[in-house]
């Protein structure tokens, strides 16, 4: 998470009530600083290994291949549909 600090904008010579830098820094504005969304950590994750048949999961991989899918999400939803059934 990073903090966000504003600065007013830098006084013009020709303003006459700013005689210095120090006096600029004393008499600036400061603008609240609004707080930025909170930044949810992902969840740690953990590892799963299913022993399954090699044919079967050349069909696996050659069918969410070509669907332009990922297996190991596929997967990850059959068991959040399975832990969510009563």
């Amino acid at each position: 998470m990073s903090k966000k600090v504003t600065f007013g904008a830098k006084p013009q010579a020709k303003e006459p009530s700013i005689d210095s830098a120090d006096q600029w820094v004393a008499t600036r504005n400061i603008e609240p600083v609004v707080a930025s969304p909170v930044v949810v950590e992902p969840e740690k994750m953990k590892r799963l290994t299913i022993d399954i048949p090699d044919s079967l999961h050349r069909s696996f991989k050659s069918k969410t291949g070509g669907k332009g899918e990922k297996m190991a999400d596929l997967v990850r939803l059959w068991i959040e549909n399975y832990v969510a059934e009563e």
